[in-house]
């Protein structure tokens, strides 16, 4: 079958278009913004990509299918071609769970925070367990160097994001996956483009448990007020819970920043795991992947010794260069929470040495300013700021750091901040670059300039 993906350069419907690839497909796509590490990736599974959707006439060709990403609205001009022609179309998540989850015992990664970290750490333990499953993650796995792959067993890790599906299928794309095993990490207001407030969010999660099987399993966090007034509206499978006074699953520091912690169950010793990961909420992460594990019956020792071989997923607080003695780290910030578990966790490591936050407002819910009054708390262990305003943003970035005690910069050009950051640099410190986009070529612009400057 000629498939053409609408979006492909999304985490998801990239690792969509390599599954495609595998069952045999001839796959290409379009987006709007292609930029690495994505970008790469399907190139290198010689996956052809269009860049912009202006431009209709590499539609012409006859596609079987096209499958259409969510980040699509009606006015696209693909979008109006696709309907114009009636040429066949699906979204993403209808298409995996129709071809590739129908037969499969899928296992689904669902929460604000953690849902890729998660996907990926469990489909690394059950591969060193000796499960092969397969697996699609919403970033590229660097123990497998892939994002997604059919696997050879009956178990699919999916990471189940509850953003809406497409612009004709406005159900969150986990309804789709209809899990057997549904991992919680934590529910908070995100994707203020398409939820109301915390209870529409809420919701979504309700529709999503109401369908796992009685004989299901769900595994969530039990120190989690929004998880714990979802489930109270009702609940048919078995629940088991990590974190928290009353959870089966628990761990203990042994250092300050969870490079090293013990595993517990029930208040009971398993095994201490010492690993390349830092952070509280990545020890909690393990949690989740060791309940999913145990569930499976991979034993304790297996289950540590796979998770201190763990290498993470690219764009989580990701070791992208050093250079003279100046750590840079590359991490995917969308969310307040999530900004303060990373520079918590990188303040636990490094000590009193000083850490650069370079920030970018990209997600829909930042650029909406919909967390702006706590946006400038999360940025409490950076020693410094270089935020970049984008275009057309409608508040004030620099009142949100009113009150954060460090030194903050804004910029409008990433460009100047390159210009300012690396004359500031020097040996000890630790640069973290903050965004879930490509935010401009930063990455590279400051690596160069860097090393220009050795």
């Amino acid at each position: 079958m000629k498939i053409h993906i609408l979006g492909i350069c999304g985490t998801f419907m990239g690792g969509v278009a390599i599954l495609a690839r595998q069952l045999g497909h001839d796959v290409s796509g379009t987006d709007a913004n292609v930029y690495p590490p994505m970008s790469d990736f399907l190139n290198s599974h010689n996956i052809s990509i269009h860049e912009g959707y202006e431009d209709t006439t590499h539609l012409d060709d006859e596609f079987d299918l096209i499958i259409v990403g969510n980040t699509l609205s009606r006015g696209n001009a693909a979008v109006e071609f696709v309907l114009n022609e009636k040429i066949p179309y699906i979204s993403g998540p209808q298409w995996l769970a129709e071809n590739v989850l129908h037969q499969r015992r899928v296992i689904a990664f669902s929460g604000t925070h953690g849902k890729t970290t998660t996907t990926s750490m469990a489909a690394w333990v059950l591969e060193q367990a000796g499960l092969s499953p397969g697996f699609l993650i919403g970033g590229v796995a660097e123990n497998f160097g892939t994002s997604a792959r059919l696997g050879e067993s009956d178990y699919f890790i999916i990471e189940a994001d509850e953003y809406d599906t497409a612009f004709f299928d406005k159900r969150s794309k986990f309804i789709h996956y209809r899990p057997e095993i549904l991992v919680i990490n934590n529910i908070e207001f995100d994707h203020a483009d398409i939820f109301g407030d915390i209870d529409d969010i809420i919701r979504e999660f309700r529709r999503l448990v109401s369908i796992i099987p009685e004989k299901g399993t769900i595994i969530c966090r039990g120190d989690d007020e929004n998880i714990t007034t979802m489930l109270s509206a009702g609940c048919w499978s078995r629940v088991i819970r990590f974190c928290g006074k009353s959870a089966k699953w628990q761990y203990q520091s042994i250092k300050s920043d969870f490079s090293t912690f013990e595993l517990r169950n029930c208040d009971k010793r398993l095994e201490s795991v010492t690993w390349d990961q830092l952070g509280e909420h990545n020890a909690s992460n393990a949690l989740a992947v060791t309940a999913v594990a145990e569930l499976l019956g991979v034993d304790s020792p297996d289950i540590v010794r796979a998770l201190e071989t763990y290498k993470s997923v690219k764009r989580r607080l990701e070791k992208i260069g050093q250079i003279r003695d100046i750590t840079i780290y590359d991490d995917f910030a969308h969310h307040p929470t999530a900004i303060q578990t990373t520079l918590g966790a990188l303040r636990a490591h490094v000590g009193e040495k000083r850490i650069f936050a370079v920030f970018e407002p990209r997600s829909n819910t930042m650029k909406m300013g919909i967390h702006k009054a706590t946006l400038g708390q999360a940025f409490s262990d950076a020693d410094v700021v270089f935020a970049y305003k984008p275009p057309g943003l409608s508040w004030d970035l620099g009142k949100t750091f009113t009150h954060f005690s460090g030194q903050y910069n804004q910029f409008d050009s990433v460009q100047n901040i390159v210009d300012e950051i690396v004359p500031a640099l020097t040996p000890g410190d630790h640069v973290v670059i903050m965004s879930n986009g490509g935010f401009g070529g930063i990455h590279n612009l400051l690596l160069n300039a860097l090393r220009e400057s050795e």
